[in-house]
Parts: C-alpha cells; structure tokens; sequence
C-alpha cells in the first residue's frame, strides 16, 4: 500500500551550485548584494535550486499559517514557533513478478495530494503529464521545486527577506500579506466530481466576479445544456464521474478542474501543490496575484510599495535599484538600453556588441 508521510530534510545547498539553464557553463552561484541573480551567470536563484526540502516546507508553512490552511502546518519541534508544512509524500510499493524471484519496485512522490486513498491519489497522478509528475530523482521533482521558488518567492511573504522596503514600508508589507491570507490565498481539494467540499455542493462564500461568457450553471455545478455531467472550468470538456478533480473553496463548489487544468491564468503553469490565490473569478499563482497588486522591481524581484518609482515600458524598477546589470551605475536622468528586461548603460550595452 502507499504510505503518506512528513519529508525530511535535504542537506543545505548554497554557494558553488551549478546552474540548471546554463548546463555547466555556469561554475556555480556567486550571490548579488540584493539582485536575486548569480553574479557569474546572472541566472536566477531558483535556476540554481538553492533551497533545501526543508526549506521549502518552512517557507510552504509560513505562507500557510494564520490562513484557513494552517492545519497543512505543524509546529516545529523546539523551534520558534514557526510552523512547517506537513508535505504529503507517497510512496508506492509494486511487485515486479518478471523474474524468477519476485522484487519489489519503491517509487516516491514527492508530493501527494493530501486526504486521498491511494487508488484516488494514483488517478490524480496519472492526470498530470508525466514529465510533471514530482517523482523523486526525476525532472518533475525538479519542475515542482523550480515552481515552487518561482510562484512562491520567499521575499513575497517575508519581510526579512527583502532589501528594496525603505524606511516605514515593513508595515505596509506585513499589512499586504496578512491581506491576501485572509482574501485570496487557498489550496485545492482533489475529490471525485460532485464530492468536493465533503459533497456539499451549495455555494460558498466567493469572488462573484464571472467571466460572463460562460454557460449559466444549475444547481449541481453542470452546465444547463449537459445536465447531470461535469465540465472543467479552464477546458470545457467533459469530467467523467469516476475521475478525481480539483476543487477551489474560494470558487466556490460549482466550479472544478482536470488536474492537468488548475494552472495560473496569467503564466499557465500548473499551481504548484494546488497553492492559489483567488481573484476576478481565476486562480493565479502567488507571483502573479501579487503582481496584480502591486509593481515588482525588475531589478530585485521584490514588490514595490513605495509610490515614487522607475517605470519604462511597462516594468518598474526601485529608485535604488534603476542601474546598470553589469557595472551597477544609477541610471536615473542617464541614457541607457533595455533588452530583455535588463538595463545597461551605454559604456556597458556597447562592449556587449
């Protein structure tokens, strides 16, 4: 049978890890003062996987604490009081009968939805592509964890973790998020079609804003034209009874998803371990929704919450942190270049030709 258990941790990974995007060319990561890039390959943190597993759960388990989903959390033994996040792992034992004497093949998930039997958390997982599939040792653990960092930035949720917040912005900052806990954060349920909120199929307390071009719903959450079928919000298509969905409390019961279908609507990525935040009738992923918000600097990747800032076609930069990629010059009243969202002054944007 899978077991569902707590990860452990993995060791600390940190300096002189090598770049994921730049396979090698990258002798490892040299941390910027306040730039979330490696100073040698100017990649981002999350390309060079610098989180541990624990981590991660610590960072899962701030964000989830003091939310409707605190009880994902537990109380660090002997710590602070911080809470972790009780990660589900699953592992699934198979016999392997081809040879003369049986053996058993162990294959772990590193993540599980939480709750399910095996048989419905092995059906949740055979919905998601393969390759997305957070198998240990694989590409998919690898993705997990890359959209975890991505759709979950720390400095997003930490105060602490930010060097663009001037003088009085920490309170505006903690006020933020303690804001989006209370509106918009939630975590998905897996359950069959029509069992979601423990079978309650009765609105709950939602954002009523409604893309107006979708099909009026009945009762049960089917579209009036298919009465007593399911259809995914994102796709259209229709949700066989027996296969698990995903549910969104904030949408409110009527509305679910094909697992391969719960994705950000501004990126499209898959919300990495059903971590939404709700807003205008979609789920975003945590880096988006703030986006929506609030201007974040290009230059540190934090949220901007000072009113007097750089703004050049469309992005938005610290007054501190408007300067040069490679020799750090303040740009502001200067020419420059903007190419890929990265500014250069014109000494360093020439000797890059």
């Amino acid at each position: 049978p899978a077991l569902f258990q707590m990860s452990g941790s993995q060791p600390q990974l940190g300096r002189g890890v090598p770049c994921l995007r730049c396979r090698g060319l990258c002798t490892g990561f040299e941390p910027h003062s306040w730039r979330k890039i490696c100073k040698s390959c100017k990649c981002s943190q999350e390309e060079h996987g610098l989180s541990s597993e624990l981590d991660d759960d610590r960072k899962i388990g701030r964000l989830l604490a003091g939310s409707r989903h605190a009880s994902l959390t537990a109380r660090l033994k002997g710590g602070d009081g911080a809470r972790i996040y009780k990660r589900n792992r699953m592992i699934v034992t198979n016999p392997n009968i081809s040879g003369k004497d049986p053996t058993f093949d162990t294959i772990t998930y590193e993540w599980a939805p939480p709750g399910l039997t095996q048989k419905l958390a092995m059906q949740y997982m055979e919905l998601v592509p393969k390759e997305l599939q957070p198998v240990a040792g694989t590409d998919g653990a690898v993705h997990r964890r890359w959209r975890l960092a991505r759709q979950l930035p720390l400095h997003d949720q930490d105060p602490s973790q930010c060097r663009g917040l001037a003088e009085g912005e920490q309170q505006l900052m903690e006020t933020f998020v303690k804001t989006y806990k209370a509106e918009a954060l939630g975590v998905g349920e897996v359950a069959l079609p029509g069992q979601g909120g423990g079978g309650k199929e009765e609105e709950k307390p939602q954002d009523k804003s409604i893309d107006p071009g979708r099909a009026p719903e009945s009762a049960n959450g089917a579209l009036e034209s298919t009465a007593g079928h399911y259809r995914c919000d994102t796709c259209q298509q229709p949700l066989p009874g027996d296969c698990p969905v995903v549910y969104a409390a904030r949408a409110g019961y009527s509305r679910l998803w094909h697992p391969a279908c719960f994705v950000c609507c501004r990126c499209a990525e898959p919300l990495v371990d059903l971590i939404y935040f709700w807003k205008s009738g979609a789920a975003w992923c945590g880096r988006h929704y703030c986006e929506s918000l609030r201007p974040r600097c290009a230059g540190c990747d934090e949220i901007i919450f000072s009113e007097d800032y750089q703004q050049v076609e469309g992005l938005a930069w610290h007054n501190k942190h408007f300067a040069c990629l490679e020799c750090e010059t303040l740009l502001t009243g200067k020419p420059f270049t903007l190419a890929n969202a990265s500014l250069l002054c014109t000494t360093c944007s020439q000797s890059r030709v």
